[in-house]
């Protein structure tokens, strides 16, 4: 079991709370998953409910290790599951880690939905594990993900050729950022400016 975070670990937020993810999750990502878009620049696609099965019992078991630390995200004013985020990489004798793996229904993109998960999610990092260096990538042509990325505050540090490969085997080069621990204060201001922001757009919307 992972030391660094306790396993009943739960973030609230306004909007979202983060839960640990659970088997009994399983079934709500799948019906979310089945959404083709969500998919775009992964390196697998996870409209297959068996590679969705895949990559969800494997988190569990890497949370059981210590490199990972899966949450699912509930949406508190509709009381339903709308996607999912993980902690990876989790190194605590260097005190960093990776923040990947998050995924939305498309309902909820550009919203302030992420914005607030970002949120709960560094400020668990630099505020309570005390973390120097949190670490994100995504696909270098996942143009929407790396303007998110840049909008809080991660600072761009380079492009991995060849990082991963995806299912059809083609090789996919990945943009890092990161946030250390002198950015923080600043990024959280951001974080808490985007989301107030956001919220109210969605407000006036409805």
């Amino acid at each position: 079991m992972n030391a660094w975070i306790n396993e009943q670990t739960h973030l609230a937020g306004q909007s979202v709370t983060l839960l640990p993810l659970q088997e009994s999750h399983f079934d709500d990502l799948a019906n979310i998953a089945s959404d083709e878009r969500i998919w775009k620049f992964y390196a697998m696609n996870c409209v297959n409910r068996i590679t969705l099965m895949h990559e969800l019992t494997d988190a569990l078991v890497e949370r059981k290790k210590g490199t990972q630390f899966p949450f699912v995200i509930f949406h508190n004013g509709q009381q339903k599951i709308i996607g999912s985020t993980r902690f990876l990489l989790l190194q605590p004798r260097h005190r960093k880690l990776e923040i990947g793996w998050t995924w939305l229904h498309p309902d909820y993109w550009a919203t302030e939905v992420n914005a607030e998960c970002k949120l709960l999610l560094l400020t668990l990092c630099f505020e309570e594990l005390l973390t120097v260096r949190v670490q994100i990538k995504t696909d270098e042509n996942n143009i929407r993900s790396r303007k998110a990325i840049e909008t809080i505050g991660g600072q761009f540090e380079g492009i991995l050729r060849n990082d991963m490969i995806r299912e059809n085997n083609t090789y996919r080069n990945s943009a890092y950022y990161s946030i250390i621990e002198q950015e923080w204060p600043s990024v959280k201001e951001r974080l808490v400016n985007l989301y107030w922001s956001r919220k109210s757009k969605q407000l006036v919307a409805h």
